[in-house]
C-alpha cells in the first residue's frame, strides 16, 4: 500500500498534469479538457494551523429534519500539501501503527486534483445539510497551509460531538477500474484506537450513503473493490481508527479512469454526489 490515510500513494504535485505513481487501491475518458465546471484549486495563501484538534465553530443552522444534529464533513487532503512535503510525510500514531500525517492525494490525467474535488463536494454537501437544519463542521476549508493530519481530522469530529462524519475522496486506481465505494471502520483496538462503539452505527451510515449515492448519481458500485457491494472495511485508516463518532470514507470514483474522470470534473455530477451523500446521512440520522 502506498502512503496516506486513503491507501493511495501521493502524486508528485497536486496540481501537476503528469500522473503520479499509484499503488493498487486497498481502501475506497478520455480525460476531459479542463471544463468550466471544474473548480480552480484553492487559494494558496497559507493560514494559521490553529489549535490542534480544535473543532471549527459550525455555521448557524435553520429549521429542518436535521435540526439539532451535528455533521462533520472531512474534505480529503489539501491542495497545499505538495508544498509541505516534510510536514505531511511525518509519521503520526493511528493506534494500530503509524502513517503519514497526510498525503497530496491523486488527480485526473488532465490535472484536476482530488483535494479540489473533495473540497468542492464538501461545500455542496454543507449547503444541503444546513438547508435541512444540521450544524456542519468542516475539518478544514482550504484555509490551512497543509493537512490537517489524519489524527487531527478524527479529533476535530470527536470534539464536535458529531452525530455522523463523512470523509470525501476520489480514488487513484488503474484505468478501467470504475465506480464508488464507501469505507467502513474495522473493529480495532490499540493505543488511542478503539472502534468497537462505532463499528455498527458506521456500518449503517455507510450502507445508507452507498444506497443513496447509487440512487441519486446513477453511478455503479466499484468493480474492483467491495465485490459489487460498494462497501469496504478497513482497519488501517487513522481517520476511522481514532474516531469516536460514526464515520465513513467515500471514494466517489476513480480519477484515473476516463469515464469516471468525466463525471468527477463535472459540476452537475458533483452536485448529485453531494445530494446522494446528504440523503444517506439524513436517512441514517432519522433511523
Amino acid at each position: 500500500m502506498g502512503g496516506g490515510d486513503d491507501g493511495k500513494k501521493p502524486v508528485a504535485a497536486a496540481s501537476s498534469s503528469s500522473p503520479g505513481s499509484q499503488s493498487p487501491p486497498s481502501s475506497p475518458s478520455q480525460s476531459p479538457s479542463p471544463a468550466s465546471s471544474a473548480p480552480q484549486p484553492a487559494k494558496s495563501e497559507p493560514a494559521s494551523d490553529g489549535p490542534k484538534g480544535s473543532a471549527p465553530e459550525p455555521a448557524p443552522a435553520g429549521d429542518g429534519p436535521l435540526r439539532g444534529k451535528v455533521v462533520v464533513v472531512d474534505p480529503g487532503h489539501n491542495i497545499h500539501n505538495a508544498e509541505h512535503s516534510a510536514e505531511i510525510n511525518r509519521q503520526v500514531d493511528i493506534g494500530t501503527g503509524h502513517k503519514e500525517c497526510d498525503t497530496t492525494g491523486t488527480e485526473t490525467n488532465s490535472g484536476y486534483a482530488e483535494a479540489s474535488f473533495s473540497l468542492d463536494v464538501a461545500h455542496r454537501l454543507r449547503a444541503i445539510l444546513q438547508s435541512r437544519g444540521a450544524k456542519v463542521v468542516l475539518t478544514h476549508d482550504g484555509d490551512r497551509p497543509y493537512g490537517p493530519c489524519v489524527t487531527e481530522r478524527a479529533d476535530i469530529g470527536n470534539k464536535a460531538h458529531g452525530d455522523a462524519a463523512v470523509s470525501i475522496h476520489a480514488d487513484g486506481a488503474e484505468p478501467g477500474q470504475r465506480g464508488f465505494h464507501v469505507i467502513l471502520p474495522a473493529r480495532v483496538r490499540g493505543g488511542a484506537a478503539d472502534t468497537a462503539p462505532i463499528v455498527e452505527p458506521s456500518k449503517e451510515l455507510g450502507a445508507r450513503v452507498a444506497g443513496n449515492f447509487v440512487k441519486v448519481t446513477g453511478s455503479a458500485p466499484s468493480n474492483y473493490i467491495g465485490h459489487g457491494t460498494g462497501l469496504d472495511t478497513r482497519g488501517d485508516l487513522g481517520g476511522l481508527n481514532l474516531s469516536t463518532i460514526p464515520k465513513v470514507f467515500i471514494e466517489c470514483g476513480n480519477m484515473r479512469d476516463a469515464q469516471d474522470a468525466a463525471l468527477l470534473t463535472d459540476g452537475n455530477w458533483r452536485e448529485k454526489a453531494a445530494q446522494g451523500i446528504a440523503d444517506g446521512i439524513t436517512d441514517f440520522l432519522h433511523g
